[in-house]
């Protein structure tokens, strides 16, 4: 079994909870997680073992500011949170674990944190970034589909569900919640920023996702000028790395593969 470790770090005002699985940055590439808009690095479950398997990389996780048990945030979350998380935490971060080369991997929301990062950073550390599920423009379908699942935390179990995984549960789900139900974050764009990517793209993308369209999809192809690799999952929604666990890591670990070696 590959060694483990967890812990927190110190980021700017904030205590982020993390966990790293195989070899350290020092010795091996690191695939660097980061989780979608209601996750953490506990809710991953045991993909980053997985992924750490498949590739021999060491894998580390870790929750924004807002989830998991790292700090709390204000809220309302600013509309820009992306952006800033992208610009002025995940800098710090890199940094403060050593991380020398490696991958971004970001689901949802952290798949947008991924591309604004390599879309507005020309770090040589990053040699390739994988999208799960990525949201670069805001569709219908993703507003409706939220504005769903607060009633849904509002009158289910949902809650005390989503408390088994944040220390604060409001925080995390009111913070993303109401970001993304704010009338001004329909104009939310990042499409600008694929163009200044320069490092290969891979998107996994389940074709049945209740939060975003092939639209995401088509917006990188014309967006990028560096290479878009493309898996396209049947049957799959917006969690494809728990839906369809085997293509998902599949799709991954021969990106890892193709980058890293």
């Amino acid at each position: 079994m590959a060694p483990q470790s967890s812990g927190f770090l110190h980021i700017g005002d904030a205590d982020l909870e993390y966990r790293m699985i195989g070899p350290p940055p020092d010795r091996a590439p690191t695939l660097v997680l980061l989780h979608e808009g209601l996750g953490s690095a506990a809710l991953w479950g045991d993909f980053p073992e997985k992924l750490q398997a498949r590739t021999g990389a060491g894998v580390f996780a870790y929750s924004r500011a807002g989830y998991g048990a790292s700090s709390a945030v204000t809220l309302p979350r600013p509309l820009d949170y992306m952006h800033r998380e992208a610009r002025d935490v995940l800098p710090k971060l890199l940094d403060a674990i050593g991380f020398r080369r490696g991958l971004l991997v970001g689901h949802s929301d952290g798949a947008s944190i991924a591309a604004i990062y390599a879309g507005s950073h020309q770090d040589h550390r990053v040699q390739g970034i994988v999208l799960i599920a990525p949201h670069f423009i805001v569709e219908d379908i993703s507003v409706a589909s939220i504005a769903k699942i607060k009633q849904t935390y509002e009158t289910t179990d949902l809650k005390a569900k989503l408390a088994r995984w944040h220390k604060d549960v409001d925080n995390a789900f009111y913070g993303w919640n109401g970001a993304w139900l704010d009338p001004e974050f329909r104009a939310w764009d990042i499409s600008e920023y694929l163009a200044y990517i320069r490092i290969p793209v891979a998107i996994v993308q389940g074709m049945d996702d209740e939060y975003g369209t092939m639209r995401q999809v088509e917006v990188a192809r014309e967006e990028c000028y560096c290479p878009v690799d493309v898996t396209e999952i049947p049957a799959a929604g917006h969690q494809p790395h728990r839906e369809a666990p085997a293509a998902t890591l599949d799709a991954i670990a021969d990106f890892a593969d193709a980058v890293l070696r």
